[in-house]
């Protein structure tokens, strides 16, 4: 199967054929893949080296120019290092634009901590008019590419190695329910979703699938603990730990509820190691999810 990231190059790719307001910026990471668009486009496929902030300062230029620019590198240096520029070159000058990163959270251990980016959902949040896309599956990623790609907002899409086993039908709204139960309700977030499934196998709850978590779809999340019997909530997210703790809190808030916001900690762990071996020293794999989310649900009995 291929990943997220060759998905998203051959999409764009295609998408440059198809609309010419279209244009996508690089800094270095990914120019090897997009080599066939830039022959095609050699006007809208820009490659600014490795200057993070100059990517964003470039593509905030296009889009007050009317076109519609997608921004790529790593996600610690699309969002975190040219931070002052997405809130400036897009969101003070109000224009749109298509963030699509690469990374994750800790993709590429071996890179170290600088090329690891947990908060960088937790730092949109700090800023307006965001729409946010984590999608868990490739076929996922290139429906929702589509989707920010058409628009004229402000969208970021974060990419990941870690894949589900199978996508599923998204819309770049909607969370969408994979399971029906009643003793509590979760909300698995992209990449997360097999894990969630898996630790919660055999239990009476509900759960949910977000792909697209700014805006948050309270609406959906309130209906399913409005069709539980307990108002338990937990929150499953491949990024900081609690990032969309406070908007499930709003969506309930005339609902008693309780919350457990899962993902990955503040706590730098200084080791390289894998992508499997991260997810388990977060607490991210099936088994270990299993023992947080038993131990929640029997202390709300």
């Amino acid at each position: 199967m291929d990943t997220m990231r060759d998905r998203f190059i051959a999409t764009t790719s295609r998408l440059l054929d198809e609309d010419a307001r279209l244009a996508v910026v690089l800094a270095e990471i990914s120019r090897d893949g997009f080599d066939g668009a830039h022959r095609g486009h050699p006007d809208r496929v820009i490659n600014v080296g490795i200057r993070e902030q100059l990517l964003l300062g470039v593509g905030g230029g296009m889009a007050l120019a009317g076109m519609r620019p997608v921004m790529h590198t790593f996600a610690s240096f699309l969002v975190e290092r040219p931070f002052e520029q997405v809130k400036l070159d897009f969101g003070h000058q109000d224009v749109g634009g298509v963030l699509v990163s690469a990374g994750a959270s800790y993709d590429w251990p071996a890179g170290g901590f600088t090329h690891m980016s947990p908060g960088d959902v937790a730092l949109l949040d700090t800023l307006e008019g965001w729409t946010v896309h984590v999608p868990g599956h490739p076929d996922e990623a290139e429906s929702l590419i589509r989707h920010a790609v058409a628009g004229d907002d402000r969208v970021y899409v974060r990419l990941s190695l870690q894949s589900n086993a199978q996508g599923l039908d998204v819309d770049g709204a909607r969370l969408l329910r994979v399971r029906e139960g009643h003793a509590g309700v979760f909300v698995a977030v992209g990449p997360m979703l097999d894990n969630v499934l898996a630790a919660t196998e055999g239990l009476d709850v509900t759960v949910l699938y977000a792909t697209t978590v700014r805006p948050f779809d309270g609406e959906a999340l309130r209906a399913a603990v409005a069709g539980a019997r307990a108002s338990d909530v937990v929150l499953v997210e491949p990024y900081l730990a609690g990032t969309s703790t406070t908007a499930a809190n709003d969506a309930l808030a005339d609902v008693a509820h309780r919350i457990l916001g899962l993902g990955v900690s503040r706590e730098e762990l200084r080791r390289y190691g894998s992508l499997d071996e991260h997810l388990a020293a977060q607490g991210l794999d099936a088994q270990t999810l299993r023992e947080r989310i038993s131990g929640f649900l029997g202390r709300g009995r």
